[in-house]
């Protein structure tokens, strides 16, 4: 059987033959150009006309892909490449232009988990850092399936990568948050760190911290619906990142709201629990908690105005921690004034040091500091 496709093997060997020196550059003949041009043009994509045949499949309804043996598997094989295209910030702001993100929107309300999951994950790529696509998802309504999915899809995943679509869509874009909010959105979140799921957890921590950060009113929100004690549940979590990140949120509370004295009793109970556990660690896993070890500090020096025993037992700063990083650099570039230095001059100025007279006795007087050939022989006479 022929083999398909260029043969890679000879046009390596091709490119080596005129490319690696040993002969004068010559000019392609037009059967090596044409030979060349055609082996590279059968892999270049049109990323746009594929994006449109993709589209095309997007816009038929299921049950006609059904029958035409179309799995759920497919379209999970398609929705994988779309999201590689659409990598590119150009070609996910085309999405619209070509009507491929109303479709890719309607895939959220899909009856297979898999495709509901795995278009929430093209979103997230969409409109991460991309101010314009995430207007343009806001504006075709794309929001409502995604929090719907997110609050309540009975399928965990689908609604971990829904969560993690709305916190891009909503990133550094103040109506996103706004609607977040109106759509009982902390409520959701609350409902998140119930979960058994830890990366569910962790993604509705970050998102947590996020508007808390962003808005310090926030904190009144979470002070009300009970958040505080749930971070603190969590702060005890096995999970190191989970730790870290309830950590983090409880810091963001406490410097934005007032405990009341049964809060702060838990808040010192639970960082004293965590101090004596980061004690018996190893040095290891000293090393992998080291934000946790800064949190814990933090949150201690913030409660109760006064540094954490971390600081006495020297488990704060490790040794070495607060070193510079280490010069890798310097082994292949040097300072642009150092290079631009010639060694030559260098070496020429090092030899007229060298051949300078020492001279000893008085200085030369004011007639000899202006004749300078004069002073320098009288030194030598002398």
């Amino acid at each position: 059987m022929a083999k398909e496709g260029p043969n890679w093997d000879g046009l390596l060997k091709w490119s080596i033959a005129n490319s690696d020196g040993t002969r004068p550059t010559r000019n392609l003949s037009e059967e090596d150009r044409k030979w060349f041009m055609e082996a590279m043009q059968a892999q270049t994509i049109d990323v746009v006309k594929r994006m449109k045949e993709i589209t095309l499949v997007m816009q038929t309804p299921e049950q006609v892909l059904k029958d035409q043996g179309i799995t759920p598997a497919d379209i999970e094989d398609m929705l994988d490449e779309l999201q590689e295209h659409v990598e590119s910030i150009d070609m996910a702001n085309d999405l619209h232009s070509i009507g491929g993100l109303v479709p890719l929107l309607g895939y959220l309300k899909n009856s297979h988990a898999n495709i509901r999951a795995k278009a929430a994950d093209v979103v997230t790529t969409i409109v991460q850092n991309n101010p314009r696509s995430q207007q343009l998802v806001m504006e075709a309504n794309g929001f409502e399936p995604l929090v719907s999915n997110f609050s309540s899809d009975p399928d965990v995943t689908v609604r971990t990568k829904a969560l993690g679509a709305i916190s891009s869509l909503i990133r550094h874009n103040k109506p996103g948050i706004t609607a977040f909010r109106l759509a009982n959105g902390y409520a959701a979140l609350k409902d998140a760190l119930t979960s058994e799921n830890v990366r569910f957890q962790r993604k509705a921590l970050n998102l947590i911290h996020y508007l808390l950060h962003e808005n310090n009113s926030d904190c009144n929100i979470v002070n009300e619906l009970g958040f505080p004690r749930m971070f603190m549940h969590l702060a005890s979590s096995e999970d190191a990142d989970v730790r870290e990140a309830a950590l983090r949120s409880l810091l963001e509370v406490a410097r934005n709201s007032k405990e009341t004295e049964e809060d702060s009793e838990k808040m010192k109970q639970l960082l004293q629990e965590r101090i004596n556990s980061i004690s018996l660690m190893s040095a290891e896993d000293l090393g992998v908690v080291r934000e946790e070890r800064q949190l814990v500090d933090s949150l201690w020096s913030t409660c109760f105005n006064e540094p954490s025993s971390l600081r006495e037992k020297g488990l704060l700063v490790l040794p070495g921690e607060d070193a510079p990083p280490p010069d890798v650099a310097s082994k292949f570039f040097e300072p642009p004034l150092r290079s631009s230095v010639n060694p030559s001059s260098k070496n020429v100025s090092n030899n007229d040091k060298k051949e300078t007279p020492l001279l000893l006795g008085p200085g030369p007087s004011s007639a000899d500091t202006s004749n300078p050939v004069s002073s320098n022989r009288e030194g030598d006479a002398r």
